[in-house]
């Protein structure tokens, strides 16, 4: 199923998904805010700093969040330059945004789809709703995260957009990219976009950004993987692209 984006659906998809963690927040804060004449007066002051700054913090990260999703040129894809007659894998966790701009952009080209959700490894129930709110494309592949149904060297490039984190084990996240090694030709490419435990996530998102790896760790999965990093692009503030070259070694 195809993804239509309007002007604030990154925001909303954010919400809709993880509306749980909104609601809990919410609840908090009102109880708080009710029960204030249970604090004695000299905390009543540092109580309503804590609300206004957890308002500020959820409203800050919408906001990074609509910059991020809805704002930016990230959906155009300029990245994978002329991809016209060429072999590509585009890999989703139950989540696909991308494979229609796709065939949009390159219409000539040859995609297979691919989504590796397991509801048994894969617990985010985030996942689970994004699922259920757009369906996967009928073309869609069901694949094991672990063993890619495809001949070595099948794909010029592989594109995996924010779905390689929710491959929680370490193991299984390295035998994923090790697939993905095996199956892109040694000429070819591997994409791979992600936020990146830092700094600027952090102020985003606070404790939300423990969700994402560090780079250090990203570093680690494609050295273990036999991958290269032919080049790292911040296409924002937030967001990361890895550019990776098969059969080689990460140093």
């Amino acid at each position: 199923m195809e993804v239509a984006r309007t002007r604030f659906q990154g925001v909303w998809n954010i919400i809709h998904f993880n509306w749980h963690f909104y609601l809990i927040v919410g609840l908090i804060m009102i109880g708080l805010l009710l029960l204030k004449s249970l604090f004695p007066p000299f905390l009543h002051f540092w109580l309503l700093v804590g609300l206004g700054s957890g308002c500020l913090i959820t409203i800050i990260s919408l906001l990074v969040s609509y910059y991020v999703y809805d704002c930016s040129n990230l959906y155009e894809l300029d990245w994978l330059d002329d991809s016209n007659q060429l072999q590509l894998l585009n890999v989703n966790a139950g989540f696909d945004e991308t494979s229609s701009t796709i065939k949009n952009k390159y219409p000539s080209t040859k995609l297979t789809i691919c989504d590796f959700y397991d509801p048994q490894r894969h617990t985010e129930i985030s996942i689970r709703r994004a699922r259920k709110a757009y369906p996967p494309q009928p073309e869609t592949i069901s694949i094991n995260s672990q063993a890619l149904p495809f001949p070595n060297h099948r794909f010029d490039k592989s594109i995996v957009i924010f779905a390689a984190h929710e491959i929680r084990d370490e193991a299984e996240r390295v035998l994923f990219f090790q697939e993905l090694n095996r199956v892109t030709k040694s000429t070819g490419k591997i994409y791979v976009m992600e936020h990146l435990r830092d700094t600027s996530n952090f102020l985003a998102y606070t404790i939300g950004f423990l969700h994402f790896y560090s780079k250090k760790t990203w570093l680690t999965t494609f050295r273990m993987a036999g991958l290269s990093i032919q080049d790292k692009k911040k296409l924002n503030p937030f967001i990361t692209l890895f550019i990776l070259t098969p059969h080689g070694n990460t140093p």
